[in-house]
Order: structure tokens, then sequence, then C-alpha cells
């Protein structure tokens, strides 16, 4: 029997493996820091036989809350990610599996690997209604990738400007369903086959980085980046010793303007999907919440995967974090500006007890988004 977690984006410490029904396991923390989460690791072994593992140590994870009710991700030939039944004492993270093949996968939620985050820019820029831009180089010297989609120079219908939208996933690595929800954005905007993809590019130039967090993503990181800073408390003061990826964004956006945000993320606790808002900006008035609520309405309308009963707790009038993405581009750019948030675990108001929340609901639920995107796109100024 054997562990391995000497790839991309692997993170595993054996602390016992003597026996197939007592593996014990444990997860490093992301570098410089004290925060893990975030598992990666593959098991070779006798096929056809239980196994029992246990990921130790959970209590003093990042978020030890989103332990209960998860079940772990697997799969044999990373492509196809289920779900394995698993129980969670507090601590202790225990599932039983009897692997297929000699060779199985396991990991806190589907990778997405840099190779294919390499595929989908280069797919996406052989449109050609799409443009690949370097911003600048991580702390690893990692390319900050920008997709620009849509005709920068071009007007609208009625001879203005077209709208900025930014769109921004995987500040925090580990939350890999983020770039999944965007390849399912960039393949609906791309689609000449599909009227609101069209029809948004009649209106809306996109500003799209599939990454923020390359570093991290290589690196099996949950929430940093190289160094152990979290991108997104850096949004007021970046700089290019700490911060680079969020330094070379920011400065594009000063440069292009935003006119709507969007900053993809995953949560480890709530089983829901949902947004953020940023009513806590000082500059929040009645257009910026009615802008909020049609997206929201638009977004229930349009997927039962979108809920907004669970979420988190609003901030009070101008008391908003502006280090955080969306509270500072909101107060910037006097924006709509929303955190979107997707479950490790699964949609309770749509559970499936194979695949959980998965990839290809995550790609499903950025090509729905676009359809509210449109849906406020007229109101935007």
């Amino acid at each position: 029997m054997k562990i391995f977690s000497n790839f991309e984006s692997g993170s595993i410490n054996v602390v016992k493996a003597d026996s197939k029904d007592d593996i014990q396991l444990s997860i490093p923390n992301d570098n410089q820091s004290e925060l893990h989460q975030w598992f990666h690791f593959r098991l070779e072994s006798e096929a056809q036989q239980p196994h029992t593992i246990k990921l130790l140590d959970l209590a003093n994870s990042a978020y030890p809350e989103g332990w209960n009710g998860y079940d772990v991700v697997a799969s044999y030939d990373r492509e196809e990610w289920f779900r394995i039944p698993s129980e969670f004492d507090g601590d202790t993270l225990t599932f039983t599996v009897i692997p297929e093949n000699e060779s199985m996968y396991f990991a806190y939620f589907a990778p997405y690997s840099y190779d294919r985050h390499q595929d989908l820019l280069h797919l996406a820029q052989s449109h050609y209604n799409c443009r690949l831009e370097t911003l600048g180089h991580t702390l690893d010297n990692r390319d900050v990738s920008l997709l620009v989609i849509g005709d920068e120079d071009a007007v609208d219908n009625e001879e203005a400007p077209k709208k900025k939208i930014w769109v921004i996933a995987r500040q925090h690595p580990g939350e890999t369903m983020a770039e999944w929800f965007v390849e399912g954005l960039v393949q609906r905007l791309l689609d000449e086959t599909d009227t609101v993809g069209r029809a948004l590019l009649n209106k809306a130039v996109f500003y799209v980085v599939p990454n923020m967090n390359p570093d991290g993503s290589a690196r099996g990181h949950l929430r940093l980046n190289a160094i152990g800073v979290n991108l997104n408390r850096e949004w007021q003061t970046p700089s290019l010793e700490n911060s680079p990826e969020v330094f070379y964004v920011r400065e594009k956006m000063l440069a292009t303007g935003i006119d709507m945000f969007l900053d993809i993320h995953g949560d480890e606790a709530i089983p829901f999907n949902f947004v953020a808002g940023s009513e806590g900006i000082p500059s929040y008035d009645a257009r910026l919440e009615n802008l909020e609520n049609k997206f929201k309405q638009a977004l229930l309308t349009v997927t039962p995967e979108f809920q907004d009963e669970h979420g988190y707790g609003k901030d009070k009038p101008g008391e908003a974090n502006l280090t955080v993405a969306s509270n500072w581009v909101g107060e910037q750019f006097n924006c709509l500006s929303y955190t979107v948030e997707m479950p490790f675990k699964d949609h309770n108001k749509h559970p499936d007890s194979l695949y959980g929340w998965s990839p290809e609901r995550s790609i499903g639920f950025g090509h729905d988004t676009l359809a509210a995107v449109l849906a406020v796109t007229d109101d935007l100024r």
C-alpha cells in the first residue's frame, strides 16, 4: 500500500498506514500559515478490498464546521469525481472504500488542473472575439492571465460605450468549483449559437480572470498564495512583494473601469449556492440595492440551483471590509458587485447523493448566471 501527493495540488501527510483498515492521515498547512483544509492524494493498493481512511486533527482545520455533512470526493480516471460517504466526529473524518482498481484519487473537491487552466485560456483566445493578456507574474513566476471577451472599441446599439463586466475566480485556490464555474461562463459567452452570449456581447465587454491564485493552486493550498497571503484581504493596498496577483488585476481594473463585478468562490460550511453583496460600503444606495435585488431575482428565475434564504449576514451600513474584493470594487467603481459562493458539500435544496455539488453543476451554474447578468446589463452605468 502506497499513498502519494507528489503532484500538482497534492496535499497529505501520512500518520499511519500499517493496515488497510486503519489508514491515518493529516492535512498539511498552507505555506507560512496555520490553515489547513485542502487535501488531494492517491492511494495505490489492493483492489476489491475494503480500506478505512481517517483524516485527523480537523477540529483545528480552517473551517471545522465544513466537515459536518461532507462526503469525500474520489476518482479513478480524474475525469469523473464521485462522493464517498463519510462520517465526522468533531475531529476525525472517517470513510471506507473498496477500490475497483489498484489506484484511486481523493480530494476535498474535484481539482482544476493548471493544464486545464491553460487549455481554457488558449481555446478561448482562439475565438475571434476573445484575446488573452498576461497582466504580470506571481511570486512563483506563473502568469496572471486575463481573457478579454468582446470588442473593447465598439459601442452598443444606442451608440454608448459597452458596459465593462469583470469576473474573477479562485482567489482562494482550493475553491476549485470557482474555475469550473468560469469554464461554463466562458463557454456560453463564446458559443455563437447561444442568444444569451450574443446579446451580452452586443452590450458589454467581459474581463475574466479564471484563476487569481495559480501558485496556491499548484502548491495544494486552500486559501493562501505562495507566501501565505490571503488575496481577498489585499484589495485596498496590494503589493508586488506580498500580493502581485491582486496588484496587477487591480491596476487593469483601474484602467478599464467596471460596471459590474462578480468574484467567484466556494464555501466550506454552507450547503447552498448564494451571493454576498456590498451593502456595507459607504456609497451603497437605493440604485445599488435595486440592482442587487434584480440580479438575485433573475437568478432565482433562471435556475433552481440558486437560493436567497441561506448565506452570510449582511454588513451594517458603512462597516464593510474594504480589503475584500467585492467591497473594494463596489466602492471604488460605485457598481453592482457580488461575491458568488458555491458549496464544497452539496446544494441541499437539490441534493445528489452520488456526486454532490460537482464540476458539472458548477459549469452549469456559470452558464445560468450569464442569463441573470443579461437581465441587469441595461440598468448598469
